[in-house]
This record gives C-alpha cells, sequence and structure tokens, in this order.
C-alpha cells in the first residue's frame, strides 16, 4: 500500500513538473515580451554566462522613461519597496506611493537591500533613464537582474526587464531554484504593474497641468 501511494505521488509530482516546463514556463519567462525585445542583448547579460534561466518579461507604459526612472532608483527594503507583495519582500510596511527624494542618488556599488540584514542587489552599472543592472552573486549562484527603458513615442514606453540566473545545484540549491523561478515571475509581474500605475499616474498628472497651462495661455492670448 504505501509502496503504491509513493507511486501515485510520484507520478503526480512528475505530471506537475512537466506541465509547468511545457505550459507555464514558456509563458511567464517572456511575459508581455516581444520577440525583438527577448532577443536583444541588454546590459548585464555578460555576467552570467550560462543561466539556467534567462527570463525578459515587458510591459507598456503611458509615461517617459525619466518619470519611470525615478521609482526605479529608489527601490528597495525599507526604501521605497518593491511595488509587490509588500508582505512578503517589504515587512507588510506599503511601498511608496510618491517620490522619495532621499533615495534618488543612487550609484554603481550601492546595494538596493532586500532584506533588514542590508544584503541585497548591488548596482553594476546605470545610465539614467535607460537602464539599469543589478546582480546578487554568491558562491552557489549568480542572479543579474537588468531594466531597459526604451522610448516608443513622446508619452509611452517600454518597460523591459531581464532576469539571468546560474546555480551551482545541489540538493539545498535545487530546492531554493524549484520555488524562485515561479516566485520571480510573481514578485516581477506585480512588480512591474506597480511601477506602470505609479508612473502614469505621475504622468496623468503633468498632462493635465500642462493642459491646464495650455488652456490659461490660449484665453491669455484672445485677449492679448
Amino acid at each position: 500500500m504505501k509502496l503504491l501511494v509513493a507511486l501515485v505521488a510520484a507520478a503526480a509530482i512528475a505530471s506537475a513538473v512537466a506541465g509547468y516546463l511545457r505550459i507555464l514556463r514558456p509563458r511567464h519567462v517572456r511575459w508581455g515580451a516581444t520577440d525583438v525585445e527577448v532577443r536583444r542583448p541588454m546590459s548585464g547579460d555578460i555576467l552570467v554566462q550560462d543561466p539556467v534561466m534567462a527570463a525578459t518579461r515587458a510591459i507598456s507604459v503611458r509615461a517617459r522613461p525619466d518619470e519611470i526612472w525615478l521609482w526605479l532608483v529608489q527601490m528597495g527594503y525599507k526604501r521605497a519597496g518593491f511595488y509587490s507583495y509588500d508582505w512578503i519582500d517589504n515587512a507588510r510596511v506599503p511601498s511608496a506611493d510618491h517620490i522619495l527624494p532621499g533615495f534618488q542618488g543612487l550609484k554603481a556599488g550601492d546595494v538596493v537591500p532586500t532584506g533588514p540584514r542590508g544584503d541585497g542587489f548591488s548596482v553594476v552599472s546605470l545610465e539614467p533613464n535607460r537602464s539599469l543592472v543589478m546582480e546578487v552573486h554568491h558562491t552557489r549562484f549568480h542572479v543579474t537582474f537588468s531594466t531597459l527603458l526604451d522610448p516608443v513615442n513622446e508619452e509611452e514606453t517600454r518597460l523591459v526587464m531581464r532576469v539571468r540566473a546560474a546555480v551551482r545545484f545541489n540538493p539545498l540549491t535545487a530546492l531554493y531554484y524549484a520555488l524562485f523561478e515561479p516566485g520571480d515571475f510573481v514578485m516581477m509581474r506585480k512588480m512591474m504593474l506597480g511601477i506602470k500605475q505609479r508612473s502614469e499616474a505621475m504622468a496623468d498628472e503633468r498632462r493635465a497641468h500642462t493642459r491646464v497651462f495650455e488652456d490659461v495661455l490660449l484665453e491669455a492670448m484672445k485677449y492679448g
């Protein structure tokens, strides 16, 4: 009886893994990204040469790159948060819904903390309003997190994020990776939607003020 239960459990696990690899994984590793965005080289790709996971996700944001950039550089644990599930990655503190001037000076070499110990992603390089590359490099795993802001027109930007992960497998790291890969998609999708929401709200406010100014100017010109 025990053998039968074990065989059934093993078959169920194998079926779940096969379904994930065949159906779910191909979708989540390129959520929202075009073929061009998936194939395009990004800053940071060279840091992880043979990744076990290379995920490129993208979303359209109706805002300018400089407006999105303000939200990117202030991310971090007990900074602005990660605009994701705060009960998981920010100690239940709500992610900021406004710009925090004290966290706008991000530079290469800084650490974006991911937990209370203060460790996290090291900033490898950044090009303001364009790209940001961060990494976590340990003896058993190496993960890079690259972001690209690609303007579509004056009021729309493609937010493209790429994760590349290499793992030196043992039973412990294999378990960690099995949780990391699907968890990465869940958290990153929420983060990208959070950045989109905040950036578009800021852009909408700018556009509203611009329209008000233009209306006042036109009214003044009538009587000028």
